[in-house]
């Protein structure tokens, strides 16, 4: 069953996780959460995988949201674990050291924008739309949406987007900081595939040094994250990776990165 709930595929070192309940809009419940936890698991831990990209199955939604059906019922601590249950998705997400690219093809609310935004890119169809409605339902963000959104778009967005409830279109989501790029819905797979494919092609260990440092420097102080940043640029000098870069440079050519 929960391998029906996020769809696998692979190509040229780009791995696409589907969240595939499109007759709920692809909204998490627990189940849908776990699938998601073991599929990104497996490719982190997976060599060949070089990128993430993540999106929703059918034409309307990435994902809509938590299951309202399932969560209705809960008593305290059951929110609690199920929020638990969320946010140790989302940072295994946004720890992953690997780039994810959110391909954003409709609705991303509640938990389907705290998913988008533990991503490390998002590319967002012009048709989206993407907001924190849950105070709508006497409820607050629970998988890390009040966290995130503050970071990526500051205090007085997401006051506004947390407080009022409503939906954004995809371009004001773009002023605000919260996507990286807008793109007309039809051509959203050719451009989350160009970016992906240039990613897949860079060298993985240096991606995965940028996301440590950025990840480190968002949560401190600026001396510790400067420090950081100079001992993870000194390890990139012991990497086969930084030779082939810097000869390819200078011979003009494309590098070859191997991940080494």
């Amino acid at each position: 069953m929960s391998e029906s709930l996020v769809l696998v595929s692979d190509a040229d070192g780009i791995r696409r996780l589907t969240v595939h309940r499109p007759d709920k809009l692809n909204a998490l419940n627990a189940a849908t959460l776990d699938a998601l936890q073991a599929a990104f698991t497996a490719a982190g831990e997976d060599p060949a995988v070089r990128v993430v990209v993540l999106t929703g199955a059918g034409p309307k939604a990435f994902v809509a949201g938590a299951d309202i059906a399932e969560m209705a019922d809960l008593r305290a601590t059951e929110g609690r674990d199920f929020s638990l249950r969320g946010q140790r998705l989302m940072r295994t997400i946004e720890t992953l050291p690997k780039p994810v690219i959110a391909m954003v093809n409709g609705f991303a609310l509640g938990g389907g924008l705290e998913l988008a935004m533990a991503c490390h890119l998002r590319i967002a169809a012009d048709t989206a739309k993407l907001g924190q409605p849950e105070i709508n339902l006497g409820l607050i963000p629970g998988f890390g949406g009040s966290q995130r959104l503050l970071r990526l778009a500051g205090r007085a967005a997401t006051l506004e987007l947390c407080l009022l409830g409503a939906p954004i279109t995809a371009e004001r989501a773009l002023q605000l900081g919260v996507v990286n790029r807008v793109v007309p819905a039809a051509e959203l797979e050719d451009e989350t595939r160009k970016v992906a494919a240039q990613l897949a092609a860079s060298a993985p260990l240096a991606l995965r040094a940028t996301l440590d440092v950025v990840n480190v420097g968002g949560e401190c102080g600026i001396e510790e994250g400067l420090q950081y940043e100079t001992a993870q640029f000194g390890l990139m000098f012991s990497t086969d990776d930084m030779r082939e870069g810097t000869r390819a440079f200078t011979e003009r050519r494309k590098p070859a990165f191997t991940g080494r």
